[in-house]
């Protein structure tokens, strides 16, 4: 089960200048390292290779990777913007985080950094004509990664921005949204149920601001429960929208300050996360289709496009059934929650392309066709919101 921690660690990691740093440290740290190596150097090397052999490297190397990086940040945000005006604007946030485009980036951030940084040691003359021979091996290593970087970065820009390229980011992280979903459709804790009485000394818990539910922390609320000998159950779920103050769950606590201490396990902000919620990535993909069907676009092609990797989702990766929770032991058995609906993950995927689809023939006909395919789903419960919808659908 995914932890507060971890959360907040590939959060951070997947921020651009988290790798531009940690590039920049290590090119600081390969030059403050040359001096020590310099007791390694064969005696015939150090007379060939001095200050005045890699000082012109380092030098084009600095001003070339100065514009270099300048274009290529000019050529991610224009390509990023073209992205989400084509797509939706919420797909800007999952274009942030491409891992190529930050790993590039931050090599040639690297590069400038070191390079700069030891043409400076060798006009201070803090380097010796022996630390030259480390420098210059470090130089070439930074320039073979600055050219892989390079081939890499040509590559990418080939499909960088483009409609297929932003609908395979969201795909793939609305994919793995589902799955860790599906191995744990109550998020570790016991599936609430209709029949779940709580006691008459049960106290809410209230939200500390208004915003969308974007995580829960599961293992401090259990450790809060089993420290009062109390239950809790949520009320809500990550990508719900609550208002301060309103109730996000109930507990069989008396005191004040571990109801307070329970509202914070969770987090809410102005924008919601990947990190439980599996309908975002639906909705961003169901976004992108009402996209291509506006008037000003016209794209019916894409929207059929969409409909199919929302076909495919839902059909490979579709959470496991409520009562399957039941047949393993809760991770957090303190706690409880409701799983996630079958009928949510349907209306999030497409209901709204019915609805802006409606006079479009192709689409609707490749629509009904997700619908029928997905009516003999192996989980009775989509197969059954399936048909339902299929039938509303029919009746409109």
């Amino acid at each position: 089960m995914i932890s507060w921690v971890l959360v907040l660690a590939r959060r951070i990691w997947t921020r651009l200048w988290v790798r531009v740093v940690l590039l920049s440290l290590c090119s600081l740290l390969s030059l403050a390292f040359a001096p020590l190596l310099t007791p390694f150097i064969p005696e015939g090397i150090k007379y060939q290779l001095g200050r005045d052999a890699i000082l012109p490297v380092l030098t084009i190397l600095a001003s070339g990777m100065l514009a270099v990086t300048t274009f290529s940040l000019n050529v991610m945000v224009s390509a990023y913007r073209a992205a989400s005006s084509m797509a939706t604007p919420r797909a800007y946030r999952l274009l942030l985080e491409d891992t190529t485009t930050q790993s590039v980036l931050a090599t040639f951030v690297g590069g400038f950094v070191y390079s700069l940084s030891a043409v400076i040691l060798f006009h201070a003359q803090v380097y010796s004509d022996d630390a030259a021979v480390v420098v210059f091996g470090f130089t070439i290593v930074v320039v073979v990664l600055i050219v892989l970087a390079i081939l890499r970065w040509i590559d990418h820009l080939s499909h960088l921005g483009s409609m297929d390229h932003t609908l395979q980011i969201i795909e793939a992280q609305a994919r793995e949204t589902l799955r860790n979903r599906a191995r744990r459709p109550c998020l570790g804790a016991r599936a609430a149920t209709d029949d779940d009485i709580l006691p008459v000394s049960a106290r809410a818990f209230v939200a500390r601001k208004s915003g969308y539910i974007r995580f829960i922390d599961m293992a401090k609320l259990n450790q809060l429960a089993q420290e009062a000998a109390s239950d809790i159950h949520i009320g809500c779920a990550p990508g719900d929208f609550v208002l301060r103050d309103t109730p996000l769950g109930m507990a069989n606590m008396g005191d004040d300050r571990v109801l307070k201490t329970a509202a914070r396990c969770f987090e809410i902000g102005d924008v919601r996360s990947f990190d439980q919620d599996p309908a975002l990535g639906l909705v961003i993909l169901a976004e992108t289709a009402q996209r291509a069907l506006s008037p000003g676009v016209n794209d019916p092609g894409t929207a059929v496009e969409v409909i199919g990797r929302l076909q495919r989702l839902l059909w490979e990766e579709l959470p496991v059934p409520p009562n399957a929770e039941k047949d393993h032991k809760a991770t957090f058995p303190r706690v409880s929650i409701a799983p996630v609906a079958v009928t949510t993950l349907l209306s999030a995927a497409f209901a709204a392309i019915a609805r802006d689809g409606a006079k479009d023939p192709d689409v609707m006909a490749r629509l009904h066709g997700a619908l029928a395919a997905l009516a003999d789903h192996p989980n009775t419960q989509m197969a059954a919101a399936a048909q339902d919808m299929q039938k509303a659908l029919n009746q409109s």
